[in-house]
């Protein structure tokens, strides 16, 4: 039995815990919602768009400049990030979409670590770094909520990454269960040709899962700026956490995807507060990717001719 020090040392350690609960279950959210985008365009093009972080970071600074150059309202600024990310990732699916259409599925990654590389460093040369701290707060950290059972505080942006998170997870599995244009995409994903020589206006549905996607990864963009700071090299590469939680869901179910990205910022978030895995908190994408690999590779079902060998 544990002493009364022992008990009391173990409250205090929970208690510890307990504010990083809120910010690990708002930051996991949006790498759910990330990895929604990167899942629903891989199941469409079999694109694994490595570029994802780039694209919001890029429409990130862009919401900056106009919030801190011009007068337009903010609401105005918040949707021009939206429609960079959508207008990027359409424009790339219509250009080079076709052009890898037929290529191997790690060619068709590459070419989107390449799109990642040109936006990072045009990012780098409009926005120099270390010139000076850019942030970008939305009007809606302002919105604090007291949580008494986890003795923090939770702000309006935490509540909004997380509802809008779910709520896409939703509509996106609704969109492609129920929708001519999500049949699809779910078509596509199993054989494109096929799916051409039935009718589909593959082009059209491509390019729609391109526009889809970046309108998703602009928003991503402009909650993770508001969450972890408005930096382009540490936007670009959180990507990281959304691809493990899209491997982990082995880039087939959303509600895994979902599960998976809220996993993961708890993992990082819970990670913080131990002073001697603080510094590795990064690494728990890959952990829990990696984690989840090999147990589904254990589960791996064996085909017929080969058990009754």
């Amino acid at each position: 039995m544990p002493d009364v020090a022992e008990v009391l040392l173990l409250g205090l350690a929970l208690d510890d815990f307990k504010p990083f609960i809120l910010t690990g279950l708002a930051l996991g959210a949006v790498y759910a919602l990330s990895a929604t985008g990167i899942v629903v365009l891989y199941q469409a093009t079999g694109v694994l768009n490595l570029a994802f972080g780039a694209v919001g970071a890029l429409g990130a600074l862009v919401s900056w400049e106009l919030l801190n150059s011009t007068d337009v309202p903010h609401w105005v600024a918040y949707l021009a990030c939206v429609l960079v990310g959508g207008a990027v990732t359409l424009a790339y699916g219509l250009v080079f979409g076709s052009v890898f259409a037929a290529r191997d599925q790690l060619v068709k990654a590459i070419g989107t670590l390449g799109l990642a590389l040109v936006l990072l460093g045009t990012m780098y040369w409009i926005w120099p770094a270390g010139t000076f701290a850019r942030s970008l707060i939305m009007g809606t950290t302002n919105w604090g909520y007291q949580v008494d059972f986890l003795n923090a505080r939770v702000n309006g942006t935490q509540i909004i990454a997380f509802c809008f998170a779910v709520a896409v997870t939703v509509l996106t599995a609704l969109f492609l269960r129920f929708t001519k244009l999500g049949t699809a995409m779910r078509a596509m994903a199993n054989d494109r040709e096929i799916t051409a020589t039935l009718g589909v206006p593959v082009r059209r549905v491509e390019a729609a899962a391109w526009l889809g996607s970046g309108l998703v990864c602009g928003a991503s963009g402009l909650l993770l700026a508001n969450l972890v700071g408005l930096d382009a090299g540490t936007l670009t590469f959180l990507v990281i956490s959304a691809l493990a939680a899209a491997l982990i869901a082995r880039l087939r179910s959303l509600w895994v995807t979902l599960v998976a990205g809220i996993g993961i910022g708890l993992a990082e978030a819970l990670a913080t507060p131990i002073f001697e895995i603080s510094r590795y908190r990064t690494m728990a994408p890959f952990v829990l990717a990696i984690a989840a690999l090999l147990i589904f590779q254990r589960q791996r079902v064996v085909p017929v001719a080969r058990a009754t060998r």
